[in-house]
This record gives C-alpha cells, sequence and structure tokens, in this order.
C-alpha cells in the first residue's frame, strides 16, 4: 500500500472543495437512498464534515496503528446513528466513486485498489468493535434537571440518565437534544461520575452552532435526551495505580474534562488521605471568560492544589496577561509530571510547544484539541483530534 500516493491524491481532490462533498452525498443518497436517514435533516453544516474525516483518515492510514483504540472507539460509538456493518461497504463505494470522479485520468487501478485496502482497515477496526459492544445499549435515554447561564456564552446543563451510565473523569460523551434530532455533538462531563447518577456539562455559544445555541437558548428542564457511550482516554488517569503530580492547562471551556480530573484527584485525597500534587492553570481571552469560579472555589483551600489564572486580550486585567501556555512554561521546570492540555488547537499546539522547550518529555504531554475528527492525526505522544461546539474526542466519521 502507497501511503504517499494516498495522501497525495487526497490533496488533490480536497482542493476541488465544496464540489467534492456535493459529489459524495449525491452518489452515496442515489446508490443507498437507506442511508438518507443516518444525516440530520439540515445538512447545511453537515456537508464536508464526513468527506474530509474519511479522506484524511484512510489517507493518513500509515498512522492507523498508533491510534487503533481510538477507531475502535468510533465504531463503538457509531452504533448511537443507527449505522451497521452494511453502511460502511455503502461509504466506502461512495469515496472510492468520489475520488475516481476527481482524479480522472489519475485514478489507476493500483490506486483504486489502495484506496479500498485502507478503506476496508479502518472500516473492518470500527465494524469489530462496534460488534463487541452488541450486548451493550447504543444509547441511554435522560432527562434535563436544570440549565444553567454563567455569563454572555456559556452555561451549564445537568442531565440525570434513566439507567446506570458508566463513565471516567476526563472521557467525553455525545448528546442529542429533541430540538436538534439526529445532530449528535460532544460533551465532557465537569466531574467524575457521582453518587445521584447526574451529569453536568458546559456548554459555550458557537457562532453558527445550531446545537450549542440551542442547549443555551431552548433546552428546559424536563426536556428528554439521549447519550452516546463514552469515549477517550487521553485525559483519563488509570485505575488502581499511584498517579504522578499533575500539570493541567485549560483553554476556555477546554477547562471541562480537567475539572473532571480535579474531582477525580480529590476524591483521593479524601479517601486515602493522600494524592498527587496539582497545578492548573486557566486562560481565557477576557476577564468574564472565568466562568467556572463555582467549581473551582470547591478545592480553593486544597493544599494539594495551586490555581494560575491568565487573560491574554485585555491589557487592564490586573492579574497575569499573556498566553496560559507562556505562563506554565515560565513557571516550570515540570520534569516528572503528567501534563494534560485541553483547549483550542492554537491553544494546544502553542501550550506543548512551550512545554517541551522547558524540558517535559513530550510522552508526558497528553492532550486534545476542540475540532473536526482526524483534521489532524492523532499521534502517538497523544495530540488528539476532538470537534466543535464543545464537542470531544471527535465526532467520529462526521455522521451527525
Amino acid at each position: 500500500m502507497d501511503a504517499e500516493a494516498l495522501k497525495r491524491t487526497w490533496a488533490q481532490v480536497a482542493a476541488h472543495g465544496d464540489a467534492v462533498p456535493g459529489y459524495f452525498y449525491a452518489h452515496l443518497f442515489l446508490a443507498h437512498p437507506e442511508t438518507r436517514d443516518l444525516f440530520p435533516v439540515a445538512m447545511a453544516n453537515q456537508r464536508d464534515r464526513l468527506v474530509k474525516a474519511l479522506g484524511h483518515m484512510v489517507s493518513n492510514v500509515d498512522h492507523v496503528g498508533d491510534v487503533v483504540g481510538y477507531i475502535e472507539d468510533l465504531g463503538r460509538d457509531h452504533r448511537k446513528f443507527g449505522t451497521i456493518a452494511g453502511h460502511y461497504p455503502a461509504v466506502g463505494a461512495s469515496l472510492l466513486a468520489t475520488l475516481k470522479h476527481f482524479l480522472g485520468a489519475a485514478w489507476t487501478p493500483e490506486l483504486a485498489a489502495d484506496w479500498a485496502d485502507a478503506y476496508n482497515l479502518i472500516a473492518t477496526t470500527m465494524i469489530t468493535a462496534a460488534e463487541s459492544v452488541e450486548s451493550q445499549p447504543a444509547t441511554w435515554a435522560g432527562e434535563v434537571v436544570s440549565t444553567e447561564r454563567r455569563g454572555m456564552d456559556v452555561g451549564t446543563v445537568t442531565i440525570r440518565p434513566d439507567d446506570r451510565y458508566r463513565f471516567q473523569a476526563g472521557q467525553s460523551l455525545a448528546l442529542e437534544i429533541p430540538q436538534r434530532p439526529r445532530q449528535w455533538r460532544y460533551f465532557s462531563p465537569t466531574h467524575a461520575p457521582r453518587a445521584d447518577g447526574t451529569i453536568t456539562l458546559h456548554v459555550q455559544l458557537v457562532a453558527g452552532g445550531q446545537v450549542s445555541g440551542a442547549l443555551l437558548r431552548d433546552v428546559k428542564a424536563g426536556d428528554r435526551i439521549r447519550l452516546g457511550p463514552p469515549i477517550g482516554e487521553l485525559l483519563t488517569l488509570p485505575f488502581e495505580s499511584e498517579w504522578p503530580d499533575l500539570l493541567l492547562v485549560a483553554g476556555g471551556t477546554g477547562l471541562a474534562p480537567l475539572l473532571a480530573v480535579l474531582d477525580q484527584v480529590a476524591g483521593r485525597h479524601a479517601s486515602r488521605g493522600n494524592g498527587p500534587k496539582v497545578t492548573l492553570y486557566h486562560g481565557v481571552r477576557h476577564p468574564w471568560g472565568f466562568y467556572a469560579r463555582p467549581e473551582l472555589e470547591r478545592f480553593a483551600d486544597s493544599s494539594w492544589l495551586t490555581l494560575r489564572y491568565a487573560v491574554s486580550d485585555d491589557p487592564s486585567f490586573p492579574g497575569p496577561r499573556g498566553l496560559v501556555g507562556d505562563l506554565a512554561a515560565a513557571d516550570g521546570p515540570w520534569e516528572g509530571r503528567m501534563a494534560m492540555v485541553c483547549g483550542s488547537p492554537r491553544m494546544v499546539d502553542h501550550t506543548i510547544a512551550a512545554l517541551r522547550r522547558t524540558g517535559l518529555d513530550e510522552h508526558l504531554i497528553r492532550a486534545e484539541k476542540y475540532e473536526d475528527p482526524f483534521t489532524q492525526q492523532p499521534s502517538a505522544s497523544g495530540a488528539q483530534a476532538a470537534t466543535p461546539e464543545l464537542a470531544r474526542s471527535g465526532a467520529g466519521l462526521g455522521i451527525q
């Protein structure tokens, strides 16, 4: 399999822009009309997500071994869309037809075989993972318990699943609300699992974001929702083992999963009388971005925790100013600490680079970005793509 040829030809096809998803969906829905129900009624925000994700993931098949666990997560998670094994060949056939259309004479039998083999490897991994959990629910029903507006563009939603929902601090879950059917978005619980089973999510309003806007404005207590299975391991701590001291660096609402890790660490200190030391940095553009004071104040008197804040875009702020990654790096070195970083792609890349310059081992840096899945391939050192609208750990193949 010629991995370089896959990357090169995908770049050539992607250069055709909106015409690519247009052709792909026309082919898919005409050849397999039964797949239309997997997608939201309004396709305006959907058009290029599946094609981009597929093209990037398949063309980077030479890196699949590094992230096979993540791809297996996607396979299990896609059950919530109603995806079955029979849908994968349909999507693959439309992907190959799209490539052939835009590559023209460059589409050779050898290239077609390589693309087919690469797609088959991804699809088989996802199908096998989905089949391994067939006895488990694909989705969980629940109810909105409460909502709270924290500021101009941030709020919280608390839900209670009807049945027990197991997750780890730092994981993500997909949420579907009645106001936006079939438009699943990923969010991070802001806490470790609770005794009463409720789950609180932070929601940030995204310009043009249909789901985030509805969550902040329209969702009310009593609304019925659905949850997908929890996914993601990059920002989780291992079970039943000693945890290293932690450096947590968050940009904006990237704080949510790190709050959950903080909550888990606090639980260990409370139950055992010891645990890791934690330094948490929260960076925002403007002071009103410090929306999570209520959660952080719970730990304010903890001797094992140090909290630092930074504002990047307001010169009148009386505290530390600048990029949060630079502040964290300047307070180093952080030898022996495990760093967890979460925020926008630019924030994450900048922070990782700054921490590496301090001498922190790259294998001790675990990060997630809020962006579309596979637009940047997850790496062995832990930088993994996630999705907009507080969506984390990826929207999978974009069927949402």
